[in-house]
């Protein structure tokens, strides 16, 4: 398997990806927020809230512009969520993507997953340095899921 760029708490270094470390960021009770998610069906915003809502994941929007998306509550940003998500699933521009981890930190949210276009060498930095779990490799957490087959509505 390739190498990846996951990032523990324990160490502040790039360390190789196993199935199972990677399978720490899938669970039928964790909360994700979707940051960037877009009512425009081409938009991978879109298409990464329906695909987790979808597989049975609970999920939210964050988006300053949205209030719900097909059913799925959406807030303004992180801070407004009324509970913490476990993971925040980043698809916005990497420039965007700092403020997203820096408040993401403040919040205690410690897993972080940016989307590939949402990457970027500071913000893998930054994932070291907050001491955030985090998966910012290009790595896209739709394929994931399918690969390690982690349906809620099948598995679980």
């Amino acid at each position: 398997m390739a190498s990846a760029l996951l990032f523990y708490p324990e160490a502040l270094h790039t360390v190789g990806v196993t199935e199972v470390d990677i399978a720490s960021f899938f669970s039928p009770h964790y909360l994700y927020a979707i940051v960037g998610a877009s009512a425009d069906r081409e938009k991978y915003g879109y298409r990464v809230l329906k695909d987790l809502a979808g597989a049975g994941y609970r999920v939210v929007g964050v988006n300053p512009h949205l209030r719900e998306l097909e059913g799925v509550s959406v807030y303004p940003n992180l801070a407004s969520l009324p509970h913490r998500p476990d993971v925040a699933v980043v698809v916005v521009p990497p420039h965007i993507g700092l403020a997203i981890l820096n408040q993401a930190d403040r919040l205690g949210i410690r897993k972080v997953w940016f989307q590939p276009g949402a990457e970027s060498q500071e913000i893998q930095q930054r994932i070291a340095e907050f001491n955030l779990t985090g998966v910012a490799d290009g790595r896209c957490i739709m394929v994931t899921r399918r690969t390690l087959k982690t349906d809620v509505k099948t598995k679980y």
